[in-house]
C-alpha cells in the first residue's frame, strides 16, 4: 500500500492546486519514484486517495493499480490501512510513504531479506538520524541487538515497512495513526527494525526538493 492521501500542508503553495505525491522531483512525480520501488516484485499495489483524488487517479490511470478512496474523510495512516484491508487481502502487507526518495540498496529487498513472520508483527526500515537528509530531529527509535525496536533517538523511520495486519484490523477506531499500533507491538516485543544502508531524503518541505534532487544526482 502506498500512502498518498495526506494534505501536504507543509509544502505551502506547491500543494495549493495539486496533491503532494504529484510534486515533481528530478523531473518526475514523487509517487512515480515510490512506484519504482515496487517494480518487478509481483506485488498488487493499492494507493489511498483523499486530497485532489481525481488528479492522482488520472496520473496513475492504466497502471493496474488499486485505489482506496478516503475522499469523504481523511483516516490517517492506521485508519487508511484498515480501510484498505478488504482490497489488500489477508497476510502481511508492505506500506510505503509517497514523500521520500531512496538511493542505494532496494528498500523492499532489505525488508524482505530480514522479515521473519514467526516472531515479527512489523519490520520498519530505518535511517540513521545523521544520514536522514531533509529531516530534523534526533530520530524515532533505538534498535536492540536482536533487532527489536524501542522509542528513542538514533534512527528515523523511513516510511517503508512490512506489517501483519491483525493488530490494525483489531483497532476499534476509524481514524488513527500507525504509531498506536506500533506502540502496542513494542509492548509485546514484536516490533523490529532494519537499517537502510543507502541514501534517503524526506521530501516534507519545499526546500527538501533540491536536497532530494542532489541525492539522486549523486546516486
Amino acid at each position: 500500500m502506498i500512502f498518498a492521501a495526506g494534505l501536504g500542508t507543509r509544502m505551502g503553495a506547491l500543494t495549493r492546486e495539486r496533491p503532494k505525491p504529484l510534486i515533481p522531483v528530478g523531473g518526475r512525480a514523487l509517487i512515480d519514484h515510490t512506484l519504482d520501488l515496487t517494480g518487478g516484485r509481483g506485488l498488487r499495489v493499492c494507493v489511498n486517495l483523499h486530497y485532489r483524488a481525481g488528479m492522482l487517479r488520472a496520473h496513475l490511470a492504466g497502471r493496474g493499480l488499486l485505489f482506496s478512496d478516503e475522499s469523504a474523510r481523511l483516516l490517517e495512516t492506521g485508519g487508511g490501512l484498515k480501510a484498505a484491508l478488504p482490497i489488500l487481502g489477508a497476510g502481511p502487507v508492505v506500506t510505503l510513504n509517497s514523500d521520500a526518495i531512496w538511493t542505494g540498496p532496494a528498500p523492499l529487498g532489505t525488508l524482505a531479506g530480514a522479515w521473519d513472520g514467526a516472531r515479527m508483527e512489523a519490520l520498519l526500515l530505518l535511517v540513521p538520524a545523521g544520514a536522514a537528509t531533509g529531516h530534523a530531529g534526533p530520530g524515532d527509535f533505538t534498535l536492540a541487538p536482536d533487532g527489536r525496536l524501542r522509542r528513542g533517538p538514533g534512527l528515523v523511520y523511513g516510511g517503508a515497512q512490512i506489517l501483519r495486519t491483525e493488530a490494525v484490523a483489531a483497532v476499534p477506531d476509524e481514524v488513527f495513526s500507525l504509531n498506536k499500533v506500533w506502540d502496542a507491538m513494542i509492548a509485546r516485543g514484536t516490533l523490529f527494525g532494519a537499517v537502510h544502508r543507502g541514501g534517503w531524503c524526506d521530501v516534507g518541505h519545499p526546500e527538501s526538493i533540491a536536497l532530494a534532487e542532489d541525492l539522486l544526482r549523486r546516486a
